[in-house]
């Protein structure tokens, strides 16, 4: 298996649950008015392209850009607020990323999610192993573009052909395919095993566990350890 360097990795989905907060602002914004509420498996299929994208697909079909807007700028409000009420690591990822980071490993977020709270959870829950996060801002087009991915890639001061991209959804595939980088799908985020296949995922985890197994085969501090 090729050796890699550096793990960039999506954020919600991936390394964190986020779904309840985003399902409970989203019914938070649609419920001031009047629309029809979502369920945590229909928001579940909304995320994945930027929280402007989720809120589109989340309102019903013919509003007004204006009612949209402030639709959309309730949500933000409410979420700015309310972003880390239930959210939480996954199981086996502050294992995971303790891990890397004690192998040497560069590590990397680069989410849809809006930049300000990329770097806040990032600070909250991964301060200590991750040292680079990048969200959504403007000047910079989200994934699956691989712009936010190839800045990661220059903050560290590696290649795209050092670093594997590590994600839960078609977006993460393919983000990684445009940048250049090899991907590693999970299976516990946002998406199944069964879809991640039908879009192309060539590599699929269940558990972050396995991907230490991987990963750590062909560490940077392997050949010094045999």
């Amino acid at each position: 298996m090729k050796r890699y360097t550096t793990v960039i990795f999506d954020l919600d989905g991936t390394l964190l649950d986020t779904l309840q907060d985003l399902t409970n602002s989203v019914n938070y914004a649609l419920k001031q008015y009047g629309y029809p509420l979502h369920t945590l498996e229909e928001v579940r299929y909304m995320v994945g392209n930027g929280v402007r994208v989720l809120m589109e697909r989340a309102v019903p079909t013919g509003l007004s850009p204006q009612e949209f807007e402030n639709v959309f700028a309730c949500f933000k409000e409410h979420y700015d607020i309310h972003c880390n009420d239930l959210t939480h690591p996954y199981e086996g990822i502050p294992e995971l990323l303790h891990t890397l980071k004690t192998r040497g490993f560069h590590l990397a977020i680069v989410s849809n999610k809006v930049d300000t709270a990329v770097k806040t959870l990032r600070a909250l829950y991964f301060d200590d192993t991750i040292s680079v996060a990048i969200g959504e801002k403007e000047g910079i087009r989200r994934k699956p573009a691989p712009d936010t991915a190839i800045t990661a890639l220059q903050e560290l001061g590696v290649s795209a052909g050092d670093a594997v991209y590590v994600g839960d959804s078609d977006v993460d595939i393919q983000t990684a395919a445009n940048a250049g980088m090899d991907c590693i799908s999970v299976s516990w985020g946002f998406r199944d095993t069964a879809f991640l296949q039908s879009h192309g995922a060539s590599r699929i985890i269940d558990h972050p566990s396995q991907l230490i197994e991987i990963l750590c085969k062909m560490s940077p501090d392997s050949e010094t350890e045999s």
